[in-house]
């Protein structure tokens, strides 16, 4: 009967899964990134409206604004849609439910 060497064996396992471990820890860091983006993205997206609204205070009108390449931040736009989609569903509940299923 062959002699199986547990150590070698329980190496060999740590090592494929070292390589395993390390593709997750690329994972994270990629997705740690992202969420510190998302992050920025959403403080500057504030700082934008709120630079956007302090204009219109100061007399600045949209169309102006506008003219300069200046429009309302999409963000703002995408919310709009947003709701405007939601108010659509709400309207009409008997096609639908929250989980997306058809209703007869």
């Amino acid at each position: 009967m062959a002699i199986i060497d547990i150590e070698a064996t329980k190496n060999q396992a740590r090592a494929l899964l070292d390589s395993r471990i390390k593709s997750v820890e690329e994972l994270i860091k990629a997705r740690q990134r992202v969420a510190d983006l998302k992050e920025k993205l959403a403080a500057a997206e504030r700082d934008d409206k709120r630079a956007y609204v302090k204009a219109t205070r100061d007399g600045w009108s949209a169309e102006e604004l506008k003219k300069l390449g200046l429009e309302p931040a999409a963000a703002g736009r995408r919310r709009k849609t947003t709701t405007a989609a939601a108010a659509a569903a709400a309207d009409n509940p008997s096609t639908s439910d929250p989980n997306g299923f058809q209703q007869n």
